[in-house]
């Protein structure tokens, strides 16, 4: 129920960014609605779905009186593409056209997977749109026992092909990071919580790399690359700290200011043939002793 609702509020949200300033009248849209989900769109559900938009995304349906249609103002500027809303409505949309488009489009398409955003990356959302608790079985890395453990849902996050609940866990008192893929069994409580008021779940990972909790100040990080890893490093950078510190005809040196933990690591680790890192001397030689071991398993 929970997804279904998402991909109708994705696809309300993308059909006014389409129209633009223009706007659309209420009875264009129902014909749009009609169109893709061969049902009446009555005035009630829309208003409530504007109203959950404005909630959930922070994205206001506006309506012009004076000419009887609604737009959002702004277009795309309101949704930016590096926002994680952005990044929301353009996963929905893309998901949306790929399932219309699976029998034409059959063995032309192909996208990742992330298996933990299949079974419980809705219900996490659900909770966190009506702010109530979760009971979860959660079985860590190396424990053959489960944990069950009671969590105020505050956001979720994605890296590297996992998806991660961030809230407050009663019996840890203070917050933690669980992955999805390690949950055994989730269930929605009647308990609810207030959101903290200021939490931003980007400026709380904001010097992190990866899903690693600010533990220590961060450190502006320097490393060498060649010509061809630059141009992808510009394209896609390693951190949205990152800079370029110098370069010449065969080499770029940026820097990125981060805490330094075992994601930074693994991720120097993995491109170890076409970036060096130069400094600070302790990430230096954290990467280079996971280097040092890495390659004794080759002699």
């Amino acid at each position: 129920m929970v997804s279904e609702l998402i991909d109708k509020y994705i696809w309300l949200l993308q059909t006014m960014i389409d129209a633009g300033e223009r706007g659309l009248t209420f009875e264009e849209i129902g014909r749009k609605w009609a169109r893709r989900y061969n049902a009446d769109y009555p005035r009630r559900t829309f208003n409530n779905h504007r109203e959950n938009i404005a909630d959930i995304f922070g994205v206001e349906i506006l309506c012009n009186r004076s000419t009887n249609t609604y737009y959002i103002e702004s277009g795309e500027d309101a949704i930016d593409e590096t926002s994680s809303v952005g990044w929301m409505v353009n996963t929905f949309t893309v998901s949306n056209l790929l399932s219309l488009g699976k029998e034409r489009l059959s063995g032309r398409v192909s996208v990742e997977d992330i298996p933990s955003g299949r079974r419980y990356l809705t219900s996490v959302m659900g909770a966190m749109q009506d702010n109530r608790c979760l009971e979860i079985d959660y079985e860590k890395y190396g424990k053959d026992e489960k944990e069950t453990i009671h969590v105020q849902p505050y956001a979720v996050k994605e890296y590297e092909k996992r998806w991660y609940l961030i809230g407050y866990c009663t019996e840890r008192e203070g917050l933690r990071v669980y992955g999805l893929d390690r949950v055994r069994r989730m269930e929605l409580s009647s308990q609810t919580f207030k959101m903290p008021k200021d939490f931003d779940v980007d400026r709380l990972f904001e010097c992190s790399f990866g899903i690693y909790f600010p533990s220590q100040e961060p450190v502006t990080v320097k490393f060498r690359t060649g010509k061809l890893e630059a141009s992808y490093l510009r394209d896609l950078p390693m951190h949205h700290s990152q800079r370029v510190v110098s370069e010449d005809a065969d080499s770029t040196v940026f820097s990125i200011r981060v805490i330094p933990d075992k994601n930074l690591y693994m991720e120097f680790c993995r491109r170890c043939d076409s970036v060096e890192v130069l400094e600070p001397p302790q990430v230096r030689q954290a990467v280079a002793e996971r280097l040092a071991k890495a390659n004794n398993f080759y002699k």
